[in-house]
């Protein structure tokens, strides 16, 4: 029985602390949407999103009504669409994103993410005819969301991949130079992707799930915040056992919604990814919660044990909550979206070094952080290299999405609205790396992948 502390409990969570259900991802295979015929492809594509996820956007929102919990983005995740393009070229990659953007504006939702390309191991023609047709599809569509996996614990890293993605975040600052190169925010490089990711920008429906599914991902680093603070000045285990506690209800609500949007749609109940996605929202911030545990600011010296406490103990309490968990799962450090972190790194208590430090500990990476403009394509594949050396090497996930800012240099703000906020233009170690970029070949994998 729903006890009415419990029910008050979540209102004041939603009301107050910014609890809500960050995204309702609906996951599409595109396999049976080939075609030697270019524009039947792109026929295809479209018709089958739009019967698909017809529904998506009206289910999620009578959920919303019902339940009184909001749910901010409603997404489609595709099939990597190098694995469905055949023989197509550059322009018809391009095409393909157009009809992916079609199709989303036409359903309402808010992104679509899969125009992404898996080349850990090598690079087949496709996957780099895709590659090569991202800037120019990043800046031509408004909903379209890239990734590319680079490297895995299993294959080790393609440092040709890598320095390709170098050159496509250039490019892609460019052309969208005028919008404050927003086209780099929805371009994502990976260590070890997951396939059930159910965040942008770097979600996509692997080639081990079913025809359709859907994943959650909640939010809750305000009510986290605020479970901190009243807690007090206790000790690391009683926080440690209140961050679970807390992370548990928060998970309780993703699963429902999970459930209900499954059962109203008749797709099938993928995973709940329980991270903490923060919000320039005041009070909706990952580095409040570690500055509410006795730290000055974000970047101190303890931050990352403090987060790495608060990424272990939502994961134990998450886990317990879901049927099935999945995704990133833990705890997001992007720049520009969190309000805390854009604080900490305009007073200069945090450094991309630091951060960087900080994702051996937590999900993902390098997220959303702004660097000058004339940063050499070669330092961002180094920066990109050394963050995914850290997925690698540490079996785990990690991204980078870097926005090499055109036109802005350090000190700079660059203004992107929404979710994706603000972010300060911070410098980057100005001592080069071209000679070990151009080295090329592959990072072999680690001892530890051999675990056969």
């Amino acid at each position: 029985m729903l006890e009415l502390s419990n029910i008050l409990e979540t209102i004041n969570m939603i009301r107050d602390e910014n609890l809500d259900i960050r995204t309702v991802t609906m996951g599409i295979s595109l396999f049976d949407c080939v075609s030697d015929d270019p524009g039947r492809l792109c026929e295809n594509i479209y018709e089958k999103l739009c019967r698909k996820a017809e529904r998506l956007v009206p289910v999620a929102e009578d959920i919303e009504k019902l339940y009184g919990i909001p749910v901010i983005n409603k997404r489609i995740s595709v099939t990597p669409v190098s694995l469905i393009g055949g023989k197509t070229d550059r322009d018809g990659y391009v095409k393909i994103a157009e009809t992916l953007d079609r199709a989303a504006k036409t359903l309402g939702v808010n992104f679509v993410g899969g125009y992404s390309a898996l080349v850990q191991k090598g690079m087949t023609d496709g996957a780099k005819e895709l590659m090569s047709s991202i800037p120019q599809a990043l800046s031509e569509t408004e909903l379209v969301c890239s990734s590319v996996n680079v490297a895995s614990t299993k294959a080790g890293i393609n440092m040709d991949a890598v320095a390709m993605c170098g050159d496509i975040i250039k490019e892609t600052a460019r052309l969208t130079a005028d919008r404050g190169s927003i086209g780099c925010a929805k371009f994502v490089v990976f260590a070890n992707a997951p396939e059930d990711n159910p965040f942008m920008a770097g979600a996509f429906h692997g080639s081990g799930e079913p025809e359709t599914v859907i994943n959650v991902g909640v939010s809750g680093p305000g009510v986290v915040a605020a479970a901190v603070k009243r807690a007090g000045n206790c000790s690391f285990s009683e926080l440690a056992d209140l961050i679970k506690k807390t992370s548990f209800k928060i998970t309780r609500m993703g699963q429902l919604v999970a459930c209900e949007a499954s059962k109203s749609l008749g797709v099938p109940f993928g995973i709940v990814d329980l991270s903490l996605a923060p919000t320039p929202a005041v009070g909706d911030s990952v580095a409040h919660i570690l500055e509410s545990m006795g730290l000055e600011s974000a970047g101190a010296p303890g931050t990352t044990a403090a987060l790495a406490l608060l990424n272990d103990a939502v994961k134990k309490g998450g886990v317990m909550a879901s049927s099935f968990v999945g995704g990133l799962s833990g705890a997001f450090i992007p720049v520009s979206e969190d309000a805390g972190m854009i604080d900490a790194v305009t007073k200069g208590a945090l450094t991309i070094e630091k951060l960087e430090a900080m994702t051996a500990v937590c999900s993902v990476g390098l997220d959303m952080i702004a660097i000058p403009g004339d940063t050499p394509a070669s330092t961002i594949c180094g920066v990109i290299a050394d963050e995914i050396s850290i997925g690698v090497a540490n079996t785990k996930t990690t991204a980078v999405r870097l926005i090499p800012a055109y036109g802005k240099k350090v000190g700079d703000t660059v203004e992107f609205g929404g979710l994706l906020g603000r972010a300060p233009v911070i410098p980057v170690n100005g001592y080069g790396c071209a000679d070990f970029i151009a080295r090329g070949g592959r990072i072999p994998a680690p001892i530890h992948s051999l675990k056969n």
